[in-house]
C-alpha cells in the first residue's frame, strides 16, 4: 500500500523526518517532521485537523513549485494533497461550463482539459507548474489572464471554524497575486479542496490582452484566436524563459519569478523617472486605481543583475530570465536567500523601489 493512503478507512499514516528537498521545484529544503500523504478530502480534513489539535504548524503541499523551504526543513506536519477529480455540472447559464477541480489535479492538465473541450479562459495560464488548489492563494496569471477572472467558488476546510466552507469569487479577496488565503488575518485559515471554474464555450481564447503574445501570434491585442494556437504560443514563450519544467534544463530549476511586478502610485512612478538615463523609457502597465505596474525584471536588469550573476557554483539568475533565481546544482535556501536580498537591496538602493518575494518562504525571511 502506498504510504499515506488510509488502511480500511484509517487514520492517514505519517511518516516522520521526510526530505522535502525532492518535493520542491527548487530542490532546495530541509525534512519535515511529520509527513502525510493524502489521496482524498477526507484525509487532507483528517491530517490537517490531527495536526491543529495537536498544536503544531501545518504545510500544505502541492507540486513545491511556489515554495523555498529552509534548509533546517519544518518543524510541524506536512500535508501533500493528491486529490483528484475535474466535473462539469449540468445546466448553467447560456455559453457557459462550470467546472469543478480537485485541488490536487496538475494545473497544467487542468488548462489542456478545458481546451480539449473547447473552453475558454484558461489558456494563457498554459505551462505553469502546479496544482489546481494553489492557484486561487496566489491568484495565478500569466500573459493577461488571472485565475479570478474565471473562479465563481472555492471550497475547503475552514480550520478555524472546525467545518467545511464555500467562498464566492467576491468573498475571495483577489489582488495581483494575492488573495484572502494568502494575505491578512485569514492567511492559512483555509485549506483548499476544490476550485469551481466558470468557463467560456467557445473554441477561441479570451481576448489576447499582451503585447508579447499578440506578437508571437501575429495578432493585435484584442483579437481572439485558436484556443490551440494560444497554448502554444504561451508555451513557446514560457520555454524561451525556463518557465517550463524540463529535467534537462538547470535555468527551470526554480520558484518560477521570485519577485512580484511593483504596483506604483503615480507620484512613485514620477520620482522613479529620474533614476533612469535620460531617454531611457520605463516600461510600465495599467494597474487599478490609476496606479503604473512596473516589470520587476527591467528594474532588476537595470540595477546592474544580468541573466546568469553571478556566476559559478551555487545559486543564480536564469540565464533565460532575470525574474527567475535558479539552483543549477550546489545551493542551499540560505544561499539563495542571500541573493534575493542582494537583488532586492539593489534595486531599492537603485530605484528606491522594494520588491516582494513571489513565492511562499517557509522557515526563511527575505
Amino acid at each position: 500500500m502506498p504510504p499515506g493512503r488510509r488502511r480500511n478507512g484509517g487514520p492517514v499514516i505519517v511518516r516522520e523526518q521526510v526530505p522535502l528537498a525532492g518535493c520542491t521545484t527548487l530542490g532546495l529544503g530541509g525534512p519535515a517532521a511529520r509527513f502525510a500523504e493524502a489521496a482524498t478530502e477526507a484525509d487532507v480534513v483528517s491530517a490537517v485537523r490531527a495536526a491543529d489539535q495537536r498544536g503544531e504548524p501545518v504545510l500544505v503541499l502541492g507540486s513545491g513549485s511556489n515554495l523555498v523551504i529552509a534548509d533546517e526543513g519544518f518543524d510541524g506536519t506536512v500535508v501533500r494533497v493528491g486529490t483528484r477529480g475535474i466535473s462539469e455540472a449540468p445546466g448553467g447559464p447560456e455559453g457557459l461550463a462550470t467546472v469543478r477541480v480537485a485541488a490536487g489535479e496538475d494545473w497544467d492538465g487542468v488548462v489542456r482539459w478545458a481546451i480539449a473541450r473547447g473552453l475558454s479562459g484558461l489558456e494563457c495560464l498554459s505551462g505553469i507548474p502546479g496544482l489546481a488548489g494553489a492557484t486561487p492563494i496566489q491568484n495565478v496569471g500569466a500573459y493577461g489572464q488571472e485565475v479570478s477572472a474565471t473562479i465563481a467558488a472555492v471550497r475547503g476546510w475552514d480550520r478555524q471554524a472546525g467545518e467545511m466552507a464555500e467562498m464566492t469569487a467576491a468573498e475571495c479577496g483577489f489582488g495581483y497575486r494575492t488573495s484572502v488565503f494568502k494575505e491578512g488575518g485569514q492567511a492559512g485559515r483555509f485549506v483548499v479542496l476544490e476550485v469551481t471554474f466558470r468557463l467560456a464555450r467557445d473554441p477561441r481564447s479570451a481576448p489576447v490582452r499582451y503585447a508579447e503574445l499578440a506578437r508571437v501570434l501575429r495578432a493585435a491585442e484584442g483579437d481572439r484566436v485558436p484556443l490551440a494556437s494560444a497554448r502554444e504560443a504561451v508555451l513557446r514563450l514560457r520555454r524561451g524563459k525556463g518557465m517550463v519544467l524540463d529535467p534537462a534544463d538547470p535555468d527551470t530549476r526554480s520558484a518560477g519569478s521570485f519577485f512580484t511586478n511593483p504596483v506604483l502610485t503615480q507620484a512613485q512612478f514620477e520620482r522613479l523617472e529620474p533614476a533612469v538615463a535620460a531617454g531611457t523609457r520605463i516600461p510600465r502597465f495599467p494597474a487599478p486605481g490609476g496606479q503604473v505596474k512596473i516589470p520587476a525584471a527591467w528594474l532588476i536588469e537595470q540595477a546592474g543583475f544580468s541573466k546568469g550573476y553571478p556566476g559559478g557554483a551555487g545559486p543564480r539568475i536564469s540565464g533565460k530570465h532575470t525574474l527567475a533565481l535558479v539552483n543549477p546544482g550546489g545551493a542551499t535556501a540560505d544561499s539563495l536567500v542571500i541573493l534575493a536580498r542582494e537583488i532586492r537591496d539593489g534595486v531599492l538602493a537603485r530605484f528606491g523601489v522594494e520588491l516582494t518575494a513571489e513565492p511562499t518562504l517557509i522557515g526563511l525571511k527575505l
